[in-house]
């Protein structure tokens, strides 16, 4: 019987690999446009934003400042967890995929690009998203009118990306059995293995994300745990229902008093941090290129797993409004060609998502309403405290 399957399988994967392989670069091709096309604009987006409101500016820094802050806690808890726990099927799938890692001495040569063209050109993700910032700050200093134009020619570029990545993912099916097929004649029985470790590591990161925006809106925000899990308890039971942020934004600025913001400074943060701060989703991004770098047996030392925490919080303050299909590849890709690791298995990750899905809301709206407190404008905080402190003394 093994005699048979043998040549069987191997005949198999001759077929379904290249067409594995085919359906994964036409994914992949977009990855380039596509990341600077919503860097450039959101950080037009983000200036522009920022000098028409001051809570809109203190609300960009503590995205920014707690979703770095959450990326670099991801990545050190994910290394811990897999030393502790090694990654399944690690001997079939080491080797399977090369890609040229930088010598821990020498991370730092690339971070600038000499070449943007060339940069773009041989997917050296950490030059093009440094580019493409200095990109975004400039365009929003030039003359409104220049600046207009580019943004609208950015935008052009973004949309045609995802009108070609939602062709790509017509046929996912077919792209991504093929991949599997060729993982688990790789991997075997170790594949269901490999798959329930992902799952458990994912939804660990994004259970440890929500953990510390508890932390953040004690300490930082001057809140009492029990006062802020109360806030927050009726966005999480939405959260875990839907998977969706929108979904629970009427909830979100429902519970502004609990967190001593008024309903107009929530009804202003609150949409922001809906669009663009995705606290566990960015951890869990950095945790995933980690657990696929394990996989491959990519070592990570230190300034690579730095290059990658730090090209997350970028990289997720620019996915706004992507289909959730789409922002796990524009999101994660960028991280996993940042630190060298391969990229062939993402897709076999998606399909098992759902699970850790739930977690990632339950956090990013969790980390919503720490930032919202944090944000808030300061007037309007003690002002609805003393609101609060009136009301109790009368009852």
């Amino acid at each position: 019987m093994n005699g048979t399957t043998g040549p069987f399988r191997s005949i198999a994967s001759g077929v379904f690999s290249p067409i594995g392989q085919l359906w994964l670069d036409a994914l992949t091709m977009t990855v380039v446009p596509l990341v600077f096309g919503l860097l450039a604009n959101g950080v037009m987006s983000a200036a522009a934003s920022g000098k028409a409101s001051s809570a809109a500016g203190r609300s960009l820094f503590w995205f920014a400042a707690c979703l770095t802050g959450a990326c670099l806690t991801a990545a050190l808890a994910a290394q811990s967890i897999l030393a502790w726990w090694p990654v399944h099927g690690i001997e079939a799938v080491a080797g399977s995929v090369t890609m040229p890692t930088p010598a821990a001495a020498e991370w730092y040569r690339g971070i600038i690009p000499a070449n943007p063209i060339k940069a773009a050109a041989e997917t050296a993700i950490v030059p093009l998203v440094v580019f493409a910032l200095f990109f975004g700050f400039a365009a929003a200093r030039i003359e409104p009118v220049l600046s207009a134009g580019l943004r609208k020619l950015l935008d052009a570029i973004v949309q045609t990306m995802l009108i070609i990545v939602g062709w790509v993912l017509k046929v996912a099916p077919i792209g991504i059995f093929a991949l599997a097929f060729g993982a688990g004649g790789r991997m075997g029985s170790g594949a269901l293995g490999m798959l329930g470790q992902y799952i458990a590591l994912i939804s660990a990161i994004c259970l440890l994300t929500t953990l510390l925006a508890y932390v953040v809106a004690v300490v930082a925000g001057r809140m009492s745990i029990m006062d802020f899990a109360k806030a927050t308890a009726p966005a999480q039971a939405v959260a875990f229902g839907t998977q969706s942020s929108l979904a629970c934004l009427p909830v979100m600025v429902a519970a502004a008093p609990r967190l001593g913001v008024s309903p107009a400074s929530a009804g202003l943060i609150l949409p922001l941090a809906v669009s663009l701060f995705r606290a566990a989703s960015a951890g869990a991004n950095v945790a995933v290129a980690i657990y696929l770098a394990h996989l491959h047996g990519v070592p990570l030392p230190w300034p690579l797993l730095l290059i990658g925490a730090l090209i997350a919080v970028p990289v997720s303050l620019a996915a706004v409004g992507l289909p959730a299909q789409v922002s796990f590849f524009a999101t994660i890709g960028p991280v996993c060609l940042a630190m060298g690791v391969p990229v062939e298995l993402l897709p076999l990750l998606l399909a098992v998502e759902t699970v850790p899905d739930i977690f990632r809301t339950v956090g990013n709206v969790t980390a919503d309403l720490a930032v919202t407190r944090l944000a808030g404008d300061r007037a309007e905080l003690d002002a609805s405290a003393s609101v609060i402190d009136s009301r109790n003394d009368a009852g």
